[in-house]
């Protein structure tokens, strides 16, 4: 398994970075992820006389939006894309013009080398992925977050998923569904589609070594890689890549069962603590 299905996204904490480790990790896996917070890196933007060049297109949304709390948000967040996309692509962050698909997908216009970008915030987290031939799926929630399992199982969870988190006892199913819910919500943002899919119309299932994987059997699901990790001491970072340039693989075994990976229910759903990352 490389490097990049293990590790945790990168903390950049301004514009000057540091970067050196996102290069690298994009170089090596095609993929990269940051996250930060949009008061680290307020000043820098506000004051950074291209301002209105780095936000280019969303110059208007950003004049317009009401809230300081929000303008600030969306400037940073975008600011922040362009600094990510520029260091992976070794040009200069003004030279990118970003766009939106239908439904609110960012995207980079005009180049060469297609750039995958993806966008999620909560309170003053900002996370950020990058991926090159394949798209790239981020979701946060701050990991204190209390969700109704019963108002939400059938509407998030499969069958199979519902049962196994049924079985499990409080908080540990509360925890582990938003740990589901942030899942789906990556996989679905880098299929485009964001919560146009019902939750419930798929699964994830488990490896033998308790990796995420999608719960069925088909050389599409294998090309993708999930991951959950714990960031700043208590947010929940979810990324969902494609492969780049995927070999398929020989199939799986049943991604349902829990039976064939020797871990029980809880540690296979289970994520660490601070500083650590479970569910690659």
């Amino acid at each position: 398994m490389s490097r990049g299905e293990w590790a945790a996204p990168e903390h950049v904490a301004g514009p000057e970075g540091p970067w050196d480790a996102v290069r690298e990790r994009f170089e090596e896996e095609g993929w990269a992820v940051v996250h930060t917070t949009w008061g680290q890196w307020l000043t820098a933007a506000l004051l950074d006389p291209q301002l209105r060049t780095l936000l280019g297109r969303d110059w208007t949304r950003y004049r317009q939006t009401p809230a300081p709390a929000g303008r600030f948000r969306f400037a940073v967040s975008r600011v922040v894309m362009k600094y990510l996309a520029a260091e992976v692509l070794q040009v200069s962050p003004d030279a990118l013009d970003l766009a939106y698909q239908p439904g609110g997908r960012p995207r980079l216009r005009g180049l060469g080398e297609e750039v995958h970008l993806s966008l999620a915030h909560t309170d003053e987290l900002i996370v950020v992925g990058a991926g090159r031939g394949g798209p790239v799926g981020v979701d946060v929630e701050s990991a204190a977050r209390r969700v109704s399992f019963d108002l939400l199982r059938e509407h998030v969870c499969t069958p199979q998923e519902g049962a196994l988190l049924a079985a499990l006892p409080e908080p540990e199913r509360t925890d582990r569904f938003l740990r589901l819910w942030t899942l789906k919500e990556a996989y679905t943002k880098a299929l485009g589609q964001g919560m146009r899919r019902r939750f419930n119309a798929f699964g994830f299932g488990w490896d033998e070594h308790g990796h995420t994987v999608l719960a069925e059997e088909s050389p599409a699901a294998r090309t993708w890689v999930f991951a959950t990790h714990l960031v700043q001491g208590g947010y929940l970072v979810s990324e969902a890549h494609r492969r780049p340039g995927t070999v398929e693989t020989p199939p799986r075994t049943d991604p349902h069962a829990l039976e064939g990976t020797g871990l029980s229910p809880a540690r296979t759903l289970s994520f660490p603590g601070p500083g650590g990352s479970a569910g690659r």
